[in-house]
């Protein structure tokens, strides 16, 4: 019950936050595809959980969400393959943008070294294989697509107004896809109340918009898929 009360309260700061930026500015306002961006969010957050542990675990001898992610995945997989999505449209191909390597890479070199920093810095305990082999798979693999694919995809089409800034057309979508991804490690519900780290929300969307930026640049999730991968693993193996 707390894992639904805690994605109730996601989904009121989405609405909310989104209907005062609708208010505003109207005409590149889409309420519809806020909704339908609501309702993903909610999709993802039931597979991740299994239902809230109702669908049976096939992989009980496993100590990482395998289930989950891979459910997650295929869900956000049909919905990007839907007319009105698109797999390219959201980011799954691996041809990049021309020219926008040269441009990415000193982001990538950038991304890299701040997860570097950080395992340097805080150390983690020794880890076991199956949670390399996790940490270097499914976080990048089941949110970008997500997060920065059909998610940023459905709130850029609810949000049409851009601004062009270092060389990308940001939208309200950029910044509520990463509001929404560092949510969703640092905003919960239990024993009774709310809780919020702000650290952890620094930690995990101000990084995002690296993985946004890159996104958008290249026109694909493949640099944001292996850089997230890399943030993970790195204080496991150094």
């Amino acid at each position: 019950m707390n894992g639904v009360i805690g994605l109730l309260g996601t989904l009121a700061l989405l609405l909310a936050v989104g209907g005062a930026i609708g208010l505003i500015d109207r005409r590149g306002f889409r309420p519809g595809w806020l909704l339908v961006a609501a309702a993903l969010v909610a999709a993802n957050d039931a597979l991740l959980t299994r239902a809230y542990r109702h669908i049976p675990d096939l992989i009980p001898a496993a100590g990482w969400n395998w289930q989950g992610k891979l459910l997650a995945l295929a869900l956000t997989l049909l919905v990007a393959a839907l007319p009105a999505f698109g797999w390219k449209r959201v980011g799954l191909t691996l041809r990049q943008a021309r020219g926008s390597l040269t441009a990415a890479l000193p982001v990538a070199l950038l991304y890299c070294a701040f997860f570097t920093a950080l395992a340097l810095y805080f150390p983690d305990d020794p880890s076991s294989a199956e949670e390399i082999a996790f940490q270097l798979t499914m976080p990048g693999l089941e949110e970008e697509p997500f997060y920065r694919g059909i998610l940023l995809f459905a709130l850029d089409r609810a949000f049409t107004r851009r601004v062009r800034f270092l060389g990308v057309d940001w939208g309200w979508g950029a910044l509520l896809s990463c509001g929404l991804f560092g949510l969703a490690h640092a905003f919960g519900y239990s024993g009774g109340h709310f809780s919020f780290d702000p650290v952890v929300m620094a930690l995990t969307a101000i990084p995002s918009l690296l993985a946004v930026w890159l996104r958008l640049r290249t026109g694909s999730l493949l640099l944001p898929i292996l850089l997230h991968n890399f943030g993970n693993a790195i204080s496991l193996m150094l």
